[in-house]
């Protein structure tokens, strides 16, 4: 399902610098993939889902969570990078469908590249 945005997004030299570290593959590993994938619902719907985000673009840290390195691995880590790639509109709230396309596909390159 998600062979074409991986496809495309692996042509992006930004992009395809984004690997987990040990501490993240660690952290991966003690909290299990059940755990990680509430950890991403949480953050979309807080950090992305909404339509107006007050600091877009800067929501995202580079590191401290392997969820946070997928994102930007993903262009799913603001609603530009989400626009350009995913065709989600700005300005508009994401629905729960979108949240969880986002949300399937940061733990589906978590599973590629753990």
């Amino acid at each position: 399902m998600y062979e074409e945005i991986f496809e495309k997004l692996s042509k992006s030299d930004f992009r395809r610098k984004f690997k987990l570290n040990e501490k993240d593959r660690l952290y991966l590993e003690q909290k299990g993939f059940e755990t990680i994938k509430r950890h991403a619902k949480d953050f979309v719907e807080k950090r992305i889902a909404p339509a107006q985000i007050p600091n877009d673009g800067k929501q995202t840290p580079m590191r401290g969570h392997p969820v946070f390195t997928a994102q930007h691995a993903t262009a799913t880590c603001c609603r530009g990078c989400i626009q350009k790639w995913h065709h989600f509109k700005k300005g508009i709230n994401l629905t729960q469908n979108q949240q969880d396309y986002i949300v399937d596909l940061i733990m589906e390159w978590l599973k590629k590249y753990l």
